[in-house]
């Protein structure tokens, strides 16, 4: 393949439209190994001139003398190597560009919201800046950081899209205290079994500039239904 890659241009004169047979083996082995170098190519965005490739491939295959020396191979090579660390460089840049600009606008909304959802009845603030409300108070113990809980929840952003529900799953979860964001294992420690608070959880308490998954972006500030229905020491 040290001969394959000599021009940058997408020339396709030379590739034959004729179609070939897949009927052995090794025909069809023949098809997907070239199936898989040109959608890896498609993946790397590398162009090459069809005529120049095929004619590399042929003289290596046949043994005849390649028309660039190792030399030659080498600096180009080189040159695609840097060429694709300079794209992949580009791109993480652009992604964290983005990232940024997104955590930004998250946490300006995320403030507003804690802001004004504090002056709202039956909302309490704590010294952390996590907010819960009590939706029903529940009679049984408190977790404590050695306890192992039971709990159904669904979560949502602000914009309401959920992001996670055991209660779809009907199935509640289970783990330790600690196990969990920050603001979780908080609010687990003043609840009782039995009781259901909604919490709202700013992304220092949660999962902060990284976000969490497809749906939970930098800085997000989330909403929890908790539903408390079993703690035990681990």
């Amino acid at each position: 393949m040290l001969t394959a890659l000599l021009a940058g241009c997408n020339d396709k004169e030379g590739a034959s439209d004729k179609e070939v047979a897949l009927d052995t083996d090794e025909q069809k082995l023949s098809y997907v190994l070239g199936s898989n170098i040109a959608t890896q190519f498609k993946i790397d965005e590398i162009d090459i001139d069809m005529a120049a490739f095929v004619q590399g491939f042929t003289d290596v295959s046949t043994g005849a003398e390649t028309r660039i020396t190792q030399e030659q191979a080498a600096e180009t090579f080189e040159k695609l190597q840097k060429q694709m660390m300079e794209k992949s460089q580009a791109e993480q840049e652009a992604m964290e560009a983005a990232m940024a600009a997104a955590g930004e606008e998250n946490q300006k909304a995320g403030d507003a919201f804690l802001a004004e959802n504090a002056a709202k009845e039956g909302v309490v603030t704590t010294e952390s800046g996590l907010q819960y409300k009590i939706i029903v108070a529940g009679s049984g113990d408190k977790p404590t950081l050695e306890s192992r809980v039971e709990v159904h929840y669904r979560g949502r952003l602000l914009d309401g899209t959920e992001f996670d529900s055991s209660y779809k799953r009907n199935q509640p979860a289970q783990f330790g205290v600690t196990q969990v964001i920050p603001g979780w294992t908080e609010a687990l420690q003043l609840m009782k079994e039995g009781a259901k608070w909604e919490l709202y959880i700013p992304p220092t308490l949660a999962y902060g500039p990284g976000g969490a998954g497809q749906l939970i972006g930098p800085n997000s500030t989330l909403i929890f239904e908790v539903e408390l229905l079993k703690a035990a020491a681990e």
